[in-house]
């Protein structure tokens, strides 16, 4: 299909640009569209080098639109004619530079593709199936596009700029030769006065004209940074916050900082326009100027909009982050850690001559207690390419300590609210100065709000606030948060708590496992969306075993112990006691889950099904696993050698098949150690540590080496269930037996 027929038949925001890229005389519209077949036809690369070429393809142009006019003249369009004849007289000015004509109209085609490339790849985006990144890009393609039309209008601007300047030399070259010619003939005088007046004429138009694209330039650059910094940066801090407390987000800046770059050539491009039409007015002026009356103002827009993209361009990319804590913005006293600061507007020339300085709580809430802190290390650092991968110019401190101010107990305050310590929040800001082409702007950059606590016994608590702070607040500045902290909705939290395990284990909760958390938390509700968790309920209540202590207990747990089971779906976790039993008994004998312990804060617990004597199945359960046994036995090895006394004291594994019927060994298999039997490395710990004995249908993992049981009592309970009495021997040569 031809190029201009691929045009005509693009989507309206295809077409708009399209009516922009020939909204001048440069290549009429309808000279294209008329002509679209021939034009697509010629050499133009060659035609711009070889002006006897150009010159053939030039007059042939010229001999097309006589055809054109002929067959308006035929048709009886008379406003048709009148166009087309207006067309041929303005190309008839190529006369004397074919070559130039040439270059127009290759400029010209070369547009036409970079829109249908643009719209290919709008059209290759759209048979993406994921919906959410195919509106993401969507919305970055909408902004490539505007960035296309921006550069576009600053290569015209270039070239009316360009032209401007030729007929005011135009124009000065003949005035300055008729002074010196000193006419003496009146007429002459009076004839030549009028070329001139019609030369100062079209210079006013010109002038007129350039001042008006210039404005439409400011304009598309204008809306182009409200959606760069009032949206997609906006955005960008909020997918920060969230990703800080572990939610899947992209926070790369390398496609921002592409699009503040550009947009800050630009600008800087349109003050060196405006400068180059001060000096032409300085050597060519006349009464009602344009320029005179429309460049301050011009002037000061331009600046205004510098200085705004500027200041927003400076960003926290990386939040200050212990190296060997939980994650980000929880930071200690006399404890090293690094942030990163970043400006998103590249230029090379700056590498190394931007310094940045380090400073602690510029505006600090007058609360009474309210902590200052010192900041120690390496406080200023220049901007460069070199600490980035990407080549973004950034400013990396790796080596900084806070300390805090002795001021009796705390700072003196007008408020008398009162805040724990891992309530504080405090801000990290950084400061910089941009000096390029006698712009000279202070820039600042802020880090979200940091709980700052002196020992590892707040590390817990230091996370529940930073979890609840970037959870709610938009506000990245609002240190006195906690004063008065907003309840999350259920879907807010329900998020949260899932990123903690996508975060740490790749594997975040299902549904099932979140309406378990719901219910424990409101009880059993028809839907749990306008349910609200406070922050006392959160990580206050029930202190010290609070929600969060419970929660952050077992995903310390899976982290350290369980990861890869979890990982697998091996783990149903967190389901309740009911619900737990109404699973279990509908299935065969044999069948068991796993689940996390609802009273025991980081332990684990299996439970299975049998079917007693009058044929009903009866579900058991274990004394929950916590960190002392998973330390010293992997969790896949107590299930694959857990068993229990059946019949005539012969011991049996209760445990066959993983809810829903998945065979043990198939589910567990790829984990159980290699050596088997006697080889075993957990096999002694197992028969001398643990030995299972019952608290009526819960069976107690315990030790009697450790426990402090007498011998005795192991016997009677081990009678009971077994019917007859064990010595202690036979008792510690069993595979966990009772």
């Amino acid at each position: 299909m031809a190029q201009w027929e691929r045009l005509t038949q693009l989507p309206d925001a295809y077409k708009q640009q399209l009516d922009e890229l020939y909204n001048r005389d440069a290549l009429p519209m309808d000279v294209r569209h008329y002509l679209s077949a021939w034009i697509e036809k010629q050499e133009w690369q060659r035609a711009a080098q070889d002006h006897d070429f150009a010159m053939a393809l030039f007059q042939v142009l010229l001999e097309n639109l006589d055809i054109q006019h002929s067959r308006f003249v035929q048709e009886e369009s008379f406003l048709l004619q009148h166009n087309i004849r207006r067309r041929k007289q303005n190309f008839q000015g190529y006369l004397d530079d074919p070559c130039a004509l040439a270059n127009t109209i290759l400029w010209f085609l070369k547009k036409e593709k970079e829109i249908l490339q643009s719209a290919d790849l709008a059209e290759q985006v759209q048979l993406l199936h994921v919906a959410e990144e195919a509106m993401e890009t969507s919305s970055q393609l909408d902004i490539e596009r505007k960035i296309a039309g921006l550069r576009n209008e600053v290569e015209c601007m270039e070239r009316t700029m360009s032209c401007l300047e030729e007929q005011q030399d135009e124009f000065d070259f003949k005035f300055q030769t008729y002074k010196m010619e000193a006419v003496v003939d009146e007429a002459a005088k009076r004839k030549q006065m009028q070329v001139f007046q019609q030369l100062i004429n079209r210079l006013d138009e010109c002038r007129k004209s350039t001042l008006s694209e210039l404005n439409k330039l400011l304009d598309r650059t204008d809306t182009l940074i409200d959606i760069l910094v009032k949206k997609e940066l906006v955005e960008w801090h909020r997918m920060q916050q969230k990703a800080c407390i572990g939610a899947p987000e992209n926070v790369c800046l390398d496609q921002l900082e592409k699009w503040f770059t550009y947009v800050a050539v630009c600008l800087f491009r349109v003050r060196e326009f405006l400068d180059k039409l001060e000096e032409l007015v300085g050597k060519v002026s006349y009464q009602n100027d344009p320029v005179k009356s429309q460049k301050p103002k011009m002037q000061k827009r331009a600046e205004t909009l510098l200085k705004d993209l500027l200041q927003s361009s400076f960003v926290v990319e990386t939040q200050p982050c212990m190296p060997q804590g939980k994650g980000p913005l929880v930071l200690r006293t006399n404890v090293q850690f690094a942030v990163k600061t970043r400006l998103l507007v590249k230029f090379p020339e700056l590498n190394h001559s931007m310094k940045v300085n380090v400073c602690m709580d510029r505006e600090a809430p007058q609360i009474k207690g309210y902590r200052r802190f010192n900041v120690f290390g390496t406080k200023s650092k220049a901007l460069n390419m070199a600490e980035s991968q990407s080549g973004g110019m950034v400013a990396d401190f790796r080596h900084l300590t806070l300390k805090e101010q002795k001021s009796g107990g705390g700072g003196k305050g007008i408020n008398d609210i009162s805040l724990s310590v891992t309530e504080e929040l405090h801000i990290i800001h950084f400061d910089t100065l941009f000096e390029m082409k006698g712009l000279s702007i202070e820039l600042q950059a802020s880090s979200i709000p940091v709980v700052i606590i002196s020992n590892s016994s707040q590390q817990q608590s230091a996370c529940a606030s930073v979890l609840w702070f970037n959870m709610l607040s938009v506000d990245t500045k609002d240190v006195m948060f906690f004063a008065n902290s907003p309840a999350a909705t259920w879907p807010q939290f329900g998020d949260m708590l899932s990123w903690q395990f996508l975060s740490a284990t790749k594997r975040g909760l299902n549904e099932a496992q979140l309406e378990m958390i719901a219910q424990r938390l409101f009880g059993k509700q028809q839907t749990y969306d306008t349910c609200k968790v406070t922050w006392s309920k959160f990580s206050k209540e029930n202190t010290p075993d609070t929600f969060w202590a419970w929660f952050d207990g077992i995903l310390v747990m899976v982290k350290t112990y369980l990861e890869d089971l979890w990982r697998d779906g091996l783990i149903m976790g967190f389901v309740s006691k009911s619900k737990e039993k109404y699973l279990l008994k509908k299935k065969q004998r044999g069948t068991f889950l796993l689940r996390f312990s609802e009273s025991v804060i980081g332990a684990i617990t299996f439970s299975w099904v049998e079917i007693d004597m009058n044929g009903e199945p009866d579900v058991k359960t274990v004394q929950p696993f916590n960190k002392v046994d998973l330390c010293q036995i992997p969790f896949q090895e107590i299930i694959r050698n857990f068993q229990i006394l059946e019949a005539e004291n012969i011991p049996e594994s209760p445990l066959l098949y993983l809810y829903p019927n998945t065979p043990k060994d198939e589910a567990f298999g790829k984990y159980y150690c290699e050596k088997t039997g006697s080889d075993n490395p957990y096999i002694q710990y197992i028969k001398t540590k643990l030995v299972f004995v019952s608290k009526e249908k819960t069976l107690e993992a315990r030790s009697p080496m450790s426990s402090g049981m007498a011998q005795g009592e192991v016997l009677e309970l081990m009678s009971g269930l077994g019917g007859e009495a064990a010595d202690i021997s036979s008792i510690e040569s069993s595979h966990l037996s009772l």
